[in-house]
């Protein structure tokens, strides 16, 4: 594929066709906000060229390990019920050079901009790729499983970032972002970080009207931003307003237990529908933050994420147990039964080990679905 080719399709500047205040007919039928919660959901995480260059193109066949698992009995089965797309940075390869710009505060490089927010959500509503090409794996492997249930799919949210004096991007302009309706967007004021949120999100909700995928629903959204600190003052009006579509709203922060106060521990004045606590066991620390982890989601009400990366492989690390010592401290921690579960993966690492030819790596696949379809067994909301 041409990157750069794409990449220069995705930018293009325009006045976009979606109205504020418009309900989509989908939208009068789909399973959606608190009343359609996700087991499962898997986060997939593309937008930006850089991951088509690293050899990650979610196509159809990308998709596969994760719409369905035939067992060690060649047994099939429905996977992930929800699927979770988002994007960190983007990487805008023009003039031969690159540029690299952020979706959450990260002092990288420079603020995504509108077209950058836009390219992102383009990206994932492309034929054959990201949304449409997990509608088509899926639509191929209900011929065979015919569970006639459909998948659920959350949306990222950028996060306005703020820029200018005394701010991380001190060299980028206040007014860096662009225009909505002939009006230049200035991010030091809240409503003006709201207004693109809200946007974005309708953007997002006619593009997915637009796709007429007949096995996903758009059942919600997740704020980027891992830490509060810089949106704290605009997440409750964002809230409200996908509260006022019946959009769940949810978040995945890092962990802060060695912080006062940490900022998870208050997602419900925040107006998240739902907040996944990462343990960041993963990094390499000690195998009681599994069951620290546990006990903070068990008290705040929050839900939990498993996390691991392409480490996993017998060959590029050889973490495998580390990924094995989640689904044990999460089931003797009475997790499945008690808590939803997202999982990262870096960026298509159950994929790799889908792949796998070792037999580590083999077993450790089929425990991990086993362990995903357990989960899903036993929890009851």
């Amino acid at each position: 594929m041409n990157v750069k080719h794409v990449v220069l399709n995705f930018i293009v500047v325009g006045i976009i066709a979606c109205s504020p205040n418009q309900e989509y007919p989908a939208e009068n039928t789909t399973c959606t906000g608190e009343g359609c919660p996700v087991t499962d959901m898997v986060l997939i995480v593309g937008g930006s060229p850089y991951r088509e260059l690293t050899g990650c193109t979610w196509n159809k066949e990308h998709f596969i390990p994760y719409v369905s698992y035939t067992d060690r009995t060649n047994k099939e089965h429905s996977l992930f019920d929800g699927f979770l797309f988002l994007e960190i940075v983007y990487h805008d390869y023009q003039n031969g050079g690159v540029h690299v710009y952020d979706f959450s505060t990260r002092s990288e490089k420079e603020p995504a901009r509108k077209i950058h927010w836009k390219a992102l959500a383009d990206y994932y509503f492309q034929s054959g790729i990201a949304i449409d090409a997990l509608d088509k794996c899926i639509a191929e492997a209900e011929q065979r499983l015919n569970t006639g249930k459909k998948r659920k799919v959350v949306v990222v949210i950028p996060e306005p970032i703020t820029a200018g004096p005394n701010t991380i991007y001190p060299e980028t302009p206040v007014d860096y972002w662009g225009e909505i309706d002939g009006v230049t967007l200035d991010f030091t004021n809240d409503s003006d970080r709201i207004t693109a949120c809200k946007w974005y999100i309708d953007y997002v909700r006619q593009r997915f009207t637009e796709g007429n995928f007949q096995h996903l629903e758009l059942t919600g959204f997740y704020w980027v931003a891992e830490l509060s600190l810089d949106t704290e003052s605009i997440i409750s009006d964002i809230a409200d307003y996908l509260n006022q579509w019946k959009y769940s709203f949810n978040w995945i922060p890092y962990w802060k237990e060695n912080k006062a106060n940490p900022d998870y521990h208050e997602w419900k004045s925040l107006k998240f529908t739902y907040a996944y606590l990462q343990p960041n066991y993963f990094t390499n620390v000690p195998y009681s933050r599994l069951a620290d982890a546990c006990n903070v989601a068990r008290q705040y009400d929050l839900d939990l994420e498993v996390e691991f990366d392409n480490k996993v492989l017998v060959n590029n690390g050889n973490r495998g147990n580390m990924l094995r010592d989640y689904m044990q401290a999460f089931r003797e921690n009475n997790v499945l039964p008690t808590k939803r579960l997202s999982y990262y993966q870096d960026t298509d690492a159950l994929y790799r080990l889908y792949l796998g030819t070792d037999e580590r790596e083999i077993d450790l696949f089929h425990d991990f679905c086993a362990f995903v379809l357990d989960h899903q067994s036993q929890y009851r909301p």
